[in-house]
């Protein structure tokens, strides 16, 4: 008999277990097995001409081509969605891939998009360096100004682009002062919401019509895969899809598999990676070293009350500015051990990273000015050792 699921479940711990069924909560495709399969085959088999054309036809059909997709994909595809409450989602090979594909179905040369000055670096690199080559104008602005995003928009604005919290600074954006006024004005509105995670914000609960990810951290959740995902509206979803397809941006069965492994125990590491971040915060706010910590959850953050409002945590993400400077920022960063000197974040280890040294080799002064990127600022991603192990390594990196 086959076993059914309710096709949304109220709390994200049984959501992440459960919330890849179908939504007749039929799993007969991959037999009895609890673990999710692996389709890794390129190319299907149509058994007849009829099931050929169907499959031509069918947009985002799994067993046609990989680069339209797979079962595997399919299956993680629909859990994403669920998590961020979204009707559907894209998996894509990472998540610049993600944003590209993104901005690009829904932009053209000509339009407009209005921006945060704070972005990831790469995304930054996309608003500033490359999609004006294809004709699309820029226009950033202080994200902590909700008036400014209402005051960039023009005729021409097609989308609004936000990221909150922000790396590496951890400024926050109002979302639903932002998708008020687009909705009103029909703009649409794409939420990075990588460092937050569904678990901590929902940009869809504040009428954000686009949530996007680096699946690649706190989704994945162990460093070992690259995937990038965008959930919302079908029918945006699979324009999005068109893209990708000609873009050669999918992701594939072996990261969706990995992904969807991951996926099962979000809720439980980023509470944990959001609890330690704090008692980081906390530990860094009181030592002599420190000159000012950026974290949401903390009372002295500019936009704390903001926090309180659209995220139930703070995050794994905090950064600190060293009294010493530049030379400080790195002679602290290499005088850890517990917690590595690397990029990225939410994977189970801690990892540090000075900021400038970092963004310097990918965006000019300029822009990293503009993204207040200090040369004393230091990022920290929590993982899932002991805090007050943490503390101890932390302390000696800045002595």
């Amino acid at each position: 008999m086959t076993q059914k699921f309710p096709p949304l479940f109220s709390r994200f711990e049984s959501l992440v277990i459960h919330g890849d069924a179908r939504d007749d909560g039929d799993r007969k495709d991959d037999d009895t097995a609890l673990s999710p399969a692996i389709y890794p085959s390129s190319t299907y088999r149509a058994r007849s001409a009829e099931e050929f054309a169907e499959m031509v036809s069918r947009p985002r059909h799994p067993r046609y081509y990989a680069r339209y997709g797979n079962p595997t994909q399919e299956r993680c595809e629909r859990l994403l969605a669920r998590l961020e409450g979204c009707e559907s989602a894209i998996l894509l090979a990472s998540g610049m891939a993600a944003m590209t594909t993104t901005l690009l179905a829904l932009v053209r040369g000509g339009e407009h998009i209005v921006a945060q000055t704070s972005h990831y670096m790469g995304t930054a690199k996309l608003l500033g360096q490359i999609l004006p080559g294809f004709g699309v104008e820029v226009t950033q602005v202080d994200q902590t100004d909700s008036n400014a995003f209402a005051a960039a928009t023009r005729a021409n604005t097609k989308l609004i682009l936000v990221e909150t919290p922000s790396n590496p600074t951890l400024a926050l954006t109002d979302l639903a002062a932002v998708a008020g006024f687009a909705r009103s004005r029909g703009i649409l509105t794409l939420a990075d919401n990588t460092f937050a995670s569904p678990i901590n914000q929902q940009p869809r609960e504040f009428g954000i019509d686009l949530v996007l990810h680096s699946a690649t951290k706190y989704l994945g959740g162990h460093s070992d895969l690259v995937a990038g995902a965008v959930c919302g509206e079908k029918a945006i979803i699979e324009r999005i899809w068109e893209h990708a397809i000609v873009f050669g941006t999918n992701s594939n069965a072996f990261d969706a598999f990995l992904l969807l492994r991951g996926l099962r125990t979000l809720p439980l590491r980023v509470k944990q990676q959001s609890a330690t971040a704090l008692h980081l915060a906390r530990f860094f706010e009181t030592h002599p070293a420190v000159a000012r910590v950026h974290y949401p959850e903390l009372p002295a953050h500019p936009q704390h009350e903001l926090a309180q409002r659209q995220m139930k945590h703070g995050g794994g993400v905090l950064s600190i500015e060293l009294k010493g400077g530049y030379a400080a920022a790195q002679k602290f960063v290499d005088s850890l051990s517990l917690a590595a000197n690397a990029v990225s974040l939410g994977g189970v280890e801690t990892l540090a990273v000075h900021a400038a040294s970092m963004w310097e080799g990918t965006l000019d002064e300029e822009e990293i000015a503009r993204a207040g990127v200090v040369p004393s600022l230091v990022r920290i991603a929590a993982g899932l050792e002991n805090a007050e192990d943490l503390c101890a390594d932390m302390a000696r990196a800045l002595a």
